[in-house]
């Protein structure tokens, strides 16, 4: 549950920073009609493709940390993960180079959404949100550190499916009302974005640790020794 609300807080928070990269994209999608139902209705679909998308990502990194948890290393994964996110939040320029990569699939992808922009239909808009979730960003490369390091499929896409979700009120508000918050705005609250980065590493790590702390900090041996333990019924049991 505490990992459900980081995604969902970094979700929140990034959304202002998201507002400066995306918020052009959700200016422009091409809906059918110009009413402020369709464009609750169209923000709305654009929005569910984006974080189809988002949860397939959590699906397949929740995968690949899962394939590294029946190795034994979840905790150390969970430890790993969390200095990664507070390096990141410590190096701004993973934030500003992120969309500038120069990969002939992300090129690909941008030439697909320009291609969509120019077609208004829901369906149109739809694609645009799926594609727009492939496309690079600093915060969601964080996310997605934290969906490996939840070590699960169905815990990595729920991760990801949160942060999603964390974005949302942001950018539909950006695509009903037409206009994006001015700069002086965005840059007050995104100042917040590297402490709560550092904030969710620092849960991760807590996590890694294994200090026998319920919940935050849980310690694999003491689960292991409950389970071992033996209910009163079958100690009863095995004593006759």
């Amino acid at each position: 549950m505490m990992e459900l609300l980081s995604a969902l807080t970094l979700g929140l928070l990034g959304s202002f920073h998201c507002a400066g990269m995306c918020g052009p994209i959700a200016l422009i999608l091409p809906f059918p009609e110009n009413s402020k139902w369709a464009k609750l209705y169209g923000g709305l679909i654009y929005h569910l493709g984006k974080i189809l998308s988002y949860a397939l990502l959590g699906i397949i990194f929740g995968s690949i940390g899962s394939g590294i948890s029946l190795s034994g290393f979840q905790y150390n994964i969970s430890f790993i993960m969390g200095i990664l996110m507070i390096v990141f939040a410590l190096i701004p320029m993973v934030f500003k180079n992120s969309t500038s990569l120069n990969i002939p699939f992300l090129n690909v992808l941008k030439v697909k959404l320009g291609n969509l922009l120019s077609v208004k239909k829901y369906n149109s808009v739809f694609l645009i949100g799926v594609l727009n979730g492939f496309l690079p960003c600093g915060l969601v490369y964080i996310a997605l550190a934290g969906a490996i390091s939840s070590a699960s499929i169905y815990k990595g896409a729920l991760f990801m499916t949160f942060f999603g979700l964390g974005t949302l009120p942001m950018l539909l508000a950006i695509s009903i009302i037409g206009s994006s918050l001015s700069l002086t705005i965005r840059k007050k609250i995104t100042r917040f974005i590297p402490l709560t980065i550092i904030l969710i590493g620092a849960l991760f790590i807590l996590r890694g640790s294994r200090l026998g702390i319920p919940y935050l900090s849980p310690d694999a041996d003491l689960k292991i020794e409950k389970h071992a333990e033996k209910p009163a019924c079958c100690k009863h049991h095995n004593n006759k």
